[in-house]
């Protein structure tokens, strides 16, 4: 199977670095940015298989706009006090997902599953 990216973009340090050290395992690379321009230079680079993105850092604009840019690369979204509102206008916007930041778990679930799915499809 191809070797495939991910690309994180949070406002809090410890969230990303659980975030990428869980995910080092299912992943050719996880680039952790500091800033959109950041995320987007990476992306340029890298041609990630996902974005998580943490609504505190970036915007629904910002959402809509890498899923235009990058139209074959999920993104599932994250933010501090995420409700049923926040995950309707990430849908929207053309996420994939959107969980609470504290909800590691879920995040890294709507990742890694759908990567389990896309691999037995690449192998049947």
């Amino acid at each position: 199977m191809q070797s495939s990216n991910v690309v994180l973009l949070q406002s809090d340090p410890k969230v990303a670095k659980t975030l990428a050290a869980s995910l080092a395992s299912s992943f050719h690379a996880v680039h952790v940015a500091k800033s959109m321009d950041e995320l987007r230079h990476a992306a340029a680079k890298h041609r990630p298989h996902v974005f998580i993105l943490d609504l505190e850092t970036a915007t629904f604009s910002d959402v809509e706009s890498l899923k235009h840019e990058f139209q074959a690369t999920r993104i599932i979204c994250n933010h501090r006090v995420a409700d049923e509102e926040m995950w309707t206008r990430t849908l929207t916007a053309g996420a994939d997902d959107c969980w609470s930041s504290s909800d590691t778990r879920s995040i890294l679930s709507s990742v890694t599953i759908e990567r389990q799915e896309m691999a037995r499809t690449v192998a049947a």
